[in-house]
This record gives structure tokens, C-alpha cells and sequence, in this order.
């Protein structure tokens, strides 16, 4: 197939009706997009005729101011090869210039809606999610001990099948045969019993509280959230507009009583009820019966976080929140970001009954879909018993990785003591001495060790003071690596 290479130049913008030439008009145009890094020193144009084509001029005008440029060698011809910018310009183009030095550019300030204003008032700083598996390091699965050559198979499969299907849009609802894995998964690992039709395939856990919010909340709706909780979380209930209410944590899970205290009429609350983010609690069976009565007093609904559930260091995962919820009020929220790999942004809502038409109408008339290749991809992982061995591996993995954490902070016991939890990658170390948070985070960094304070995961200050620690993401080695790193550490020097 003939190319027609160069840069496309269709910005480019003449007037017939104004008094300057449009040779001239042409030649301006593109001197300015040279001279302000618009096209690239090095850079092919269009051929003329491509040019004169695309801008809907004659040739002739498009060669004339051609001409000139390479004339005044900010262009320079190649026989047989084309028209290119002049490689002497590299390092000398200068990005475009809204105004001159002495003219103050209009500056549009755009009126932002009601629910934005809101969530730019209460939104907490989050920054980059974790990218390296660095020591310590929160919400980072085991990478290193992922099947790759499994995941590779099974995802070349895909790649080779109908274009039609793997390149076009997906299923809004999910893909058919993943829904159906993750409905028998639920019911086989977690105790839930589903139907496929209320498994609704989402961009991750993160869009998916997204979704909820937009769905359910209006500005001002009181959400009962979990302090401290989980930040990605916040923001996406934050966004809605809606008010949220800080509501205590404490060994036995959200604290209801002081739920209905402060707010008795919420309308939403959210919960990780098998491993608390970030304290590690497993919330009781009293308080979660508890819980699911206030909902039902309210006529609100739950949404259950279950990020990291399938990982208890026994082999006898806690029950979901959603397994004993026999009225429909839990939204149960899951993500193969922990429990596969993060890159792959795909989780899922589990919606109850009274809500499955609602997200199917939500989900065809707003939804593009999850794409469908990497959908497959699961469902194979799953369907083939991979998954399975998968979990059950990383459990090991994680239990090896927690017994090195807690061996390796032994010697810190009395001004830094980390908490046993029994499941998932993450807990957290209480800060004993006079050293605050931000100072002990701070002398960490200073020796190339990074956690994060729980502070940061708080809507209100609490009593608690400590730091959150990862320990999924290295290998043991590693680990006690990081530790001996801290030695003399938080106290000062």
C-alpha cells in the first residue's frame, strides 16, 4: 500500500476574505509552526500536492511558500526524498506562546459543577498509585510470583481468534463467559451465591465505586465510611457530591453505634469487612449482623470492599459481608488488581437483585466495556483451575513474606511495633515514642525505606498513630534488607 508520509498540518487556517495574500497567509503559518516546535526539527511535511490537497489550496500557492522557507533554510529539500525541517533547528524551536511579553492573555475561568466544587474541597491527596515493588510499599500484589508463561498462553489464544471479536467494543455487561466464572468462583471460594446476570464487568474497583456513586447518591446523601479507610475509595464517593461521615474502626470492624449517631438517616456505607483498610481488622459477625440491620432500618445500601479477600494465611477465608446478606442490601465490589496483577483494570459489581436492571440499563446506554481480550484471557485463567493454584500459592507466598516482616521488626518492638494480622499483604506498625508520623516517614525516606503514615488514610484524626506497611509486593530477602536499612530507626539520632 502507497503511504502519504509527513506530519499532518491540518491546523493550518487561511482567509480568502481577509487583505494578506494566501501565499503569505500559507508561508506565516508555517513559520510559526517550525519556530514553535509545532513540527519537528528532523520532521517530514506532506508533499506538496498532499499539502495543497488537505488545506484545499492549489499546489502552486503551497510551493511558493514552500519556496520561501527553504530559501530562508528553515526547510530543506532532499532530492527524491522529500520535504524536512532543518536539523539545525534542533534545540533551538521554542514551545508556542499564548501572548506577547507585554499583553496579559484572557484567562477563561470555567464554572465547574456542584458535585466537582464539592469533591475539590474534600478530596484526599493520593499522588501516584504504587508502581514498584519496593519493600513495604501498600496495595502491590507478589508480581515476581505471578505465572507469567501461563498468562502469556492463554492471552496469545485470544490474540490469534476473530479480529471482530478482540478488537472491537466489548460487552458493556462483560464479557458472557467471564461473568459466569466469577459468579461459580464467588459461590465455590467465597460463599456467595449469584447469578451471572448480577455480575457486571467494570474498569477496576476504582470506576466501580464510581458508578455506585453516580447511581445512587445525590449531593448532601450522608455515606457512612470507615475512618481510617481506604483512599481510592473516598475520592470516587467524594466525587458524587455526596457528605461523607467518618465512622470509627476498631478490632471488632466499623463501629456502628457512633454510625447511627452521627447519621441515622445515610444512605450508603462502605465497608472492607475481611481485612480493613489499612488497620487489617476482620470485622465480627455481631457487627456485621449489626450493620446489616441499620441498613435495613435506613433503607440503605453497603458496599462491600473485597480487595484482598481470597488471601487468609489459613485456609478458610473470612466470609463476605455479601454471604449473610439474605435482603439485597450489600453491593459486593471485586478487583483482579490484587488478586492477579494491577496493570490489568479489571473488577467487578456484584449487584443485588433489586439493582441488577438498573446497572443493566446503566451499563448499555453509558458503558463501552472492559476490552474483551484480557476478559477472555481471566475467564481461561479460571475456568482451567489456574486461578485456584494461584490463590492457593500466594497465600504461601504472602504468609512467608508476613513471618519475614515481623521477624525482621522484632529488634524495633517498643518504639515501632507492627501488628499481626492473619490474611491479606498489608498491617500496620504502631509509632511508640515521641516521633511523629510525617518525622518517621520522613527519616525512613532519608535511608531509602518508604511507608505511608495512617493519618493519611484518616477523614479525622484518631488516637491511633502509626504507618502502614506492605509486605506482598518483595521476597523475603528483601525485606529484612529494608529492615536492617532502619536500624537506630524512628528514634531521633
Amino acid at each position: 500500500m502507497k503511504t502519504q508520509a509527513g506530519a499532518l498540518l491540518s491546523s493550518i487556517r487561511v482567509d480568502r476574505d481577509g487583505g494578506r495574500k494566501i501565499t503569505v497567509q500559507l508561508y506565516m503559518a508555517l513559520r510559526d509552526l517550525i519556530l514553535s516546535g509545532g513540527v519537528k526539527a528532523g520532521e517530514r511535511l506532506p508533499a506538496s500536492r498532499t499539502l495543497a490537497t488537505e488545506l484545499g489550496l492549489s499546489r502552486t500557492t503551497v510551493s511558493n511558500a514552500l519556496d520561501r522557507l527553504i530559501t530562508e533554510g528553515l526547510l530543506e529539500a532532499r532530492v527524491g526524498s522529500g520535504t524536512y525541517v532543518n536539523v539545525a533547528l534542533q534545540g533551538q524551536q521554542r514551545m508556542p506562546r499564548t501572548a506577547s511579553a507585554n499583553e496579559q492573555a484572557p484567562r477563561a475561568e470555567p464554572r465547574l459543577s456542584h458535585a466537582t466544587s464539592h469533591a475539590a474541597r474534600h478530596l484526599a491527596e493520593r499522588g501516584r498509585l504504587p508502581h514498584r515493588p519496593l519493600p513495604f510499599v501498600t496495595a502491590l500484589p507478589a508480581v515476581d510470583a505471578f505465572p507469567m508463561a501461563h498468562w502469556a498462553r492463554l492471552s496469545a489464544r485470544h490474540w490469534r481468534t476473530d479480529r471482530r471479536e478482540v478488537m472491537g467494543y466489548g460487552d458493556p455487561f462483560g464479557l458472557p463467559r467471564l461473568r459466569a466464572a466469577i459468579a461459580t468462583h464467588l459461590n465455590a471460594l467465597r460463599g456467595i451465591r449469584c447469578d451471572p446476570a448480577q455480575v457486571f464487568i467494570v474498569g477496576g474497583a476504582q470506576q466501580a465505586f464510581s458508578l455506585i456513586g453516580g447511581l445512587l447518591l445525590n449531593p448532601g446523601d450522608r455515606i457512612w465510611f470507615e475512618n481510617p479507610g481506604a483512599i481510592g475509595a473516598r475520592n470516587a464517593l467524594v466525587s458524587s457530591g455526596a457528605d461523607l461521615v467518618p465512622v470509627s474502626v476498631d478490632e471488632h470492624g466499623m463501629v456502628v453505634a457512633q454510625g447511627l449517631e452521627r447519621a441515622p438517616h445515610f444512605r450508603l456505607a462502605f465497608v472492607t469487612p475481611s481485612h480493613q483498610q489499612p488497620l487489617g481488622h476482620v470485622m465480627s459477625l455481631a457487627r456485621r449482623l449489626e450493620l446489616l440491620q441499620a441498613a435495613e432500618d435506613s433503607d440503605a445500601l453497603i458496599i462491600e470492599d473485597d480487595y484482598d479477600g481470597e488471601f487468609p494465611f489459613s485456609n478458610q477465608p473470612h466470609p463476605p459481608l455479601r454471604s449473610i446478606d439474605t435482603r439485597g442490601r450489600v453491593i459486593y465490589v471485586g478487583t483482579f488488581s490484587k488478586s492477579l496483577f494491577p496493570a490489568l483494570r479489571i473488577g467487578f459489581i456484584l449487584a443485588p437483585d433489586g439493582l441488577v436492571d438498573t446497572f443493566s440499563q446503566l451499563s448499555m446506554a453509558w458503558l463501552s466495556g472492559v476490552p474483551t481480550a484480557p476478559q477472555a484471557t481471566i475467564a481461561d485463567f479460571i475456568e482451567e483451575g489456574l486461578f485456584a493454584t494461584h490463590i492457593r500459592a500466594m497465600r504461601h507466598v504472602y504468609q512467608e513474606r508476613y513471618a519475614a516482616l515481623m521477624e525482621a521488626f522484632a529488634p524495633f518492638a517498643g518504639c515501632f511495633d507492627v501488628q499481626p494480622t492473619n490474611s491479606g499483604f498489608h498491617t500496620i506498625g504502631l509509632l511508640c515514642g515521641d516521633v511523629g508520623e510525617d518525622e518517621a516517614v520522613e527519616r525512613a525516606a532519608a535511608r531509602g525505606v518508604q511507608f505511608s503514615p495512617l493519618s493519611r488514610y484518616c477523614l479525622e484524626p484518631i488516637d491511633t498513630h502509626g504507618l502502614v506497611i506492605g509486605f506482598g509486593s518483595s521476597p523475603p530477602h528483601e525485606i529484612r534488607r529494608a529492615a536492617e536499612a532502619l536500624k537506630g530507626w524512628p528514634g531521633r539520632d
